[in-house]
């Protein structure tokens, strides 16, 4: 099957997007709406991650045991690991480094996806630390292979490759930036 090419600035054809070449042009906007709103509330996550760590507003984080108050925010999910490399996670608990990476990374993550900036930064970042997650709770009680954080991770790179849903948020000015064309790893 050949795909109906767009003529580039420089009189070669390419390819024209898949979703255009099997859907109607509303479809198309649909589905860019659909993936805008994956790609902010995906950042949700994240920056909500983050905030309950830092503060501890008491949900997945007790009041009284947040960053601020001088709790490591990986200790209880790092001392809790049972799974069979639950000894090399073990390792990391009380480490500040560890700590920090983590929290930059929920930060960043979440604030890159909300605002749709950076999104090979945050899908590579954003796939590591979910997959380290995943890892940490390897064998997975509820599926003997997939968990939320690998769909997560997929979502991410999916959304960073196919650009989708990137034009609802601050992308198309930021890949406009002359720093973002010179090094394209910053889109």
């Amino acid at each position: 099957m050949t795909a109906i090419g767009a003529q580039t600035r420089y009189g070669r054809s390419r390819p024209r997007h898949a979703a255009l070449e099997y859907s109607t042009v509303r479809e198309h906007e649909v589905g860019e709406v659909v993936w805008g709103l994956t790609r902010i509330l995906l950042g949700f996550v994240f920056l909500w991650a983050f905030l309950d760590k830092l503060f501890g507003f008491g949900r997945s984080t007790p009041h009284g045991k947040a960053w601020v108050d001088g709790v490591s925010p990986t200790s209880a999910y790092l001392s809790g690991v049972d799974g069979s490399l639950a000894s090399s996670f073990h390792r990391l608990v009380g480490h500040a480094w560890v700590d920090w990476l983590f929290m930059i990374g929920l930060a960043g993550i979440g604030l890159a996806l909300i605002l749709g900036i950076g999104m090979w930064i945050a899908a590579v970042t954003g796939t590591i630390l979910l997959l380290l997650m995943w890892l940490s709770a390897l064998p997975i009680s509820s599926n003997p292979f997939v968990d939320d954080h690998v769909i997560y991770a997929l979502v991410l790179l999916g959304l960073a490759f196919s650009g989708e849903g990137l034009r609802y948020g601050l992308g198309p000015w930021w890949r406009n930036l002359a720093l973002v064309e010179r090094l394209p790893w910053l889109k």
